[in-house]
Order: structure tokens, then sequence, then C-alpha cells
């Protein structure tokens, strides 16, 4: 039961920066989203944008990916991410916990979280559940806030979460780590 209040009060945070929430983030995440997106090629990809927040990334990867879902637990910033998602034919929101996608096993070539990990109770399990949604030859992309994490803390959260790290930016332009990580594959 704590984890749902942690969480809605998340949501009601962003439920209530909502009509500012472009004015006060749109440079830092685009800043992301760029750094991001030097590391991972989307073109005809199936994207989930996990924590998507006001569909900023939508307009950075719609024209390229094959198919792009996000997903926020804040309705408010999903009705943003609905006029922002109306514009291109292959974007899709839906209000979902991050921790409990309504996605099938596999779904998705590539999964980014964007200032997601630092907002959840567990983010072990957080990042259970996008690794669930990634097919096996995809990545996750994840950021860590600095504020949030110190370095070695991240790093040896990626190192725990079972996933290997194939790109790792710490810039100091950027508030956030980036992470790009791939599924461990078993020998078979």
């Amino acid at each position: 039961m704590a984890d749902w209040k942690d969480k809605r009060k998340v949501m009601l945070r962003y439920d209530l920066t909502a009509q500012m929430y472009d004015e006060r983030y749109a440079e830092e995440q685009e800043s992301k989203y760029e750094a991001s997106l030097e590391k991972v090629n989307v073109t005809g990809c199936a994207v989930l944008d996990a924590g998507c927040g006001s569909g900023l990334f939508f307009t950075q990867v719609a024209t390229q990916a094959s198919l792009v879902v996000g997903v926020d637990i804040s309705r408010k910033l999903l009705l943003k991410a609905k006029e922002r998602a109306g514009v291109f034919d292959n974007v899709s929101v839906l209000q979902a916990d991050t921790d409990h996608l309504p996605f099938k096993e596999s779904g998705f070539d590539i999964v980014f979280a964007f200032t997601v990990l630092q907002n959840m109770p567990k983010p072990t399990e957080t990042i259970d559940e996008l690794k669930r949604t990634t097919k096996v030859d995809g990545r996750v992309v994840v950021t860590g806030l600095k504020k949030a994490f110190t370095l070695t803390n991240f790093m040896d959260f990626l190192e725990s979460s079972g996933l290997t790290v194939v790109s790792f930016v710490n810039d100091e332009n950027l508030k956030c780590y980036i992470a790009v990580l791939a599924l461990n594959i078993s020998p078979s």
C-alpha cells in the first residue's frame, strides 16, 4: 500500500505541474533525448516511452520509428501528450503505471524511461518491467537523476538489473546519467 501512496504523490505532483511542464523541463529533457538518440537507432522500431510526460519525445522519434507508445501515470500530462501524438499516425498514449505495463512480453524493440527511476518506490521492479516488455535483441534506455543517484549507486543499480550496459553517458551538462542497456542472453 505504501508503494501506491508514493506513486499517487508523484502522479499528483505531475498533475499539478502539467501546465508548466514543457516550459520548465523541455530544454533539459530534449538534451537527454538527443544524447540518447546518438547511442540508439530507432528507425523502423517499436518504441515505448515509459513515463512519457507531455510527449516531448514523440517529435524526436515518431518520424523514424514504426510505432511509438507513450505511457504515464499523470492524466494531465497525458492530455498534453495526446495532443502532441495527434499529429502522428504511429503514436498512441495510455495511462499506466510503469511497474505494471499493460503490454505483452517482448513487444518493443526499444524502451525509453527518462526521468522515471528516481520517482519509483522500487526502481528494481520498474527495471524488471521494462525488461519484460523489451525484445531479446532490444535495448532499454534509462536515466538516473544525479541528485538522486551517485554515480557509484547508479552503476551498482544497473549491474544488479541483469542487463548489460552497452553505452553510458555522464555529461556534466546533463542533470542525469544515461544508460543504454541490453538484455543478457543466456547461452543455449
